[in-house]
């Protein structure tokens, strides 16, 4: 179910939230569940989406931007006008399908390094909307991928930690200035 809120899909000069990047102690910590759904919290998604518009991103997870709540903005089609975002509030994972595939990811938090990633081929995820209203989302490709990439940062999970390719990353983080000593890999 897409989001009702609504966001002029654009680049603001000055986004309205501060990116954090791989190596900030902040992209580690496991975000805490949100107890209040409200117009505070619904002005913080319109930041998210203007940071993630902003950075040119399809999604954006709430400690990206410091914020160490279960919240998670994504959109897929952010050319599209008509095509509104997902707000994904407190998500949990209720299935993944057995097929696996890799595909390349990057992120906000590690720009132009772009690495491919092993996930899940489908997954049905269950959240709150930006009401509060609980919802249930059979997801797939892009989708599918962005919602997994961003529920793993509220679990203080980087994609690059999933990276099986060590000579790859390794060469990827020196080229663009991160540290490889940010990397945990998940077993």
């Amino acid at each position: 179910m897409p989001s009702s809120i609504a966001v002029e899909k654009k680049k603001l000069k000055n986004p309205p939230l501060q990116l954090h990047y791989l190596g900030d102690r902040v992209l580690r910590q496991p975000a805490k569940r949100i107890t209040k759904i409200d117009d505070e919290l619904r002005k913080l998604v319109r930041q998210m989406l203007q940071t993630m518009y902003s950075n040119d991103g399809i999604g954006l997870a709430a400690p990206q931007v410091g914020v160490n709540k279960q919240l998670i903005v994504i959109d897929c089609e952010p050319e599209n006008p008509d095509y509104p975002p997902l707000v994904l509030i407190n998500p949990t994972i209720k299935n993944f399908s057995g097929d696996i595939c890799v595909a390349q990811e990057g992120c906000l938090s590690i720009p132009n390094v772009y690495l491919d990633v092993k996930r899940p081929e489908v997954v049905e995820v269950l959240y709150k909307d930006e009401y509060g209203r609980p919802r249930t989302l059979k997801a797939n490709d892009l989708l599918g991928r962005c919602i997994q990439h961003e529920m793993d940062h509220l679990n203080g999970v980087v994609f690059v930690d999933r990276v099986e390719n060590s000579l790859a990353l390794a060469e990827e983080l020196s080229k663009h200035g991160f540290s490889h000593q940010s990397v945990k890999p998940v077993a």
